[in-house]
């Protein structure tokens, strides 16, 4: 399957995790991408990542007439250094800031049969790379239970520490 979609990778002790960022044209992928390689990631594939799985994962890799190669919007295509493939791990959907919801349900896209979970995110704010990582690092967890009591109206949850 061949996605218009981008994919980056990080090095975390488990592994390589991939992750896979998807929206409209001009919707800030490439960016978020060129952000995140300037912060340690490695790219994979630019505007079309063929997707395949195999052993219960999806996995992605550059077009052949890509690989290497990322837009930089204003510059042009530029050479990068890059993987040739990376196990997805999270997909990313690229949205405006006000569409993001502030305390999102888990959600899941499936890629060739494979569930794998998604989030939405504002690609050109500050904080989208810092946030990407710690998404990719909690993979699977619920909103803390402190947070859901307050947003209930319940009294805050005791904490411990000095008083």
């Amino acid at each position: 399957m061949i996605l218009h979609a981008g994919l980056i990778a990080r090095l975390e002790p488990s592994g390589w995790r991939g992750v896979l960022i998807e929206g409209p044209s001009g919707s800030g992928k490439s960016d978020l991408a060129l952000r995140a390689i300037d912060a340690g990631w490695s790219l994979v594939a630019d505007d079309r990542t063929l997707v395949w799985a195999s052993g219960g994962r999806a996995y992605g890799r550059a077009a052949p007439a890509l690989d290497g190669l990322i837009e930089a919007r204003g510059v042009g295509v530029l050479g990068e250094r890059s993987r040739s493939f990376a196990p997805i791990y999270l997909v990313v959907c690229c949205t405006d800031a006000s569409k993001v919801e502030r305390m999102p349900e888990f959600q899941a896209r499936t890629l060739v049969g494979v569930s794998v979970p998604r989030i939405e995110l504002a690609p050109r704010e500050g904080s989208s790379v810092a946030k990407l990582a710690r998404a990719l690092c909690h993979l699977g967890l619920r909103p803390h239970p402190a947070y859901q009591a307050c947003r209930a109206g319940s009294p805050r949850p005791a904490t411990g520490g000095d008083p």
